[in-house]
């Protein structure tokens, strides 16, 4: 039998996290953080196949938890996707050059988030130019 690929999804809205789940618990192990912090002591223990990181979080952003992810060689190769309401190119290109391997804008379409971590998961590198 093939083990689940494992999803680390992290964001403060407990809708969010809900919403998320609910999307991806039908084909992934997802797994769920509530805070940069959290999902920082929850790599410390397991190892997802994907991390699906906010940005806009209180105490720790989404652009830190990345440079920590980055920094970390256990962790570096994980591919994270950026999901947050900011839509500018400032942002995508922010997340871009701090090592995101994509970006989807919030409210997504359901189909759009599979779309992301399957690419995610089959690719390793940020295409800014991937429908958002």
């Amino acid at each position: 039998m093939e083990t689940r690929k494992m999803i680390l999804v992290v964001d403060d809205s407990s809708a969010n996290l809900k919403l998320c789940s609910g999307l991806l618990c039908d084909e992934y192990d997802v797994r769920l953080a509530k805070s940069g912090k959290m999902a920082l002591v929850a790599l410390s223990r397991m190892r997802p196949d994907a991390i699906l990181l906010d940005i806009e979080m209180p105490e720790m952003s989404g652009f830190e938890v990345l440079d920590e992810i980055r920094k970390n060689p256990e962790w570096s190769a994980i591919p994270v996707i950026f999901a947050t309401s900011h839509a500018s190119e400032e942002f995508i290109d922010k997340a871009a050059g701090c090592g995101a391997d994509d970006y989807i804008v919030k409210p997504f379409a359901p189909d759009l988030l599979r779309a992301k971590i399957k690419g995610a998961l089959a690719s390793d590198h940020f295409d800014p130019l991937s429908p958002q």
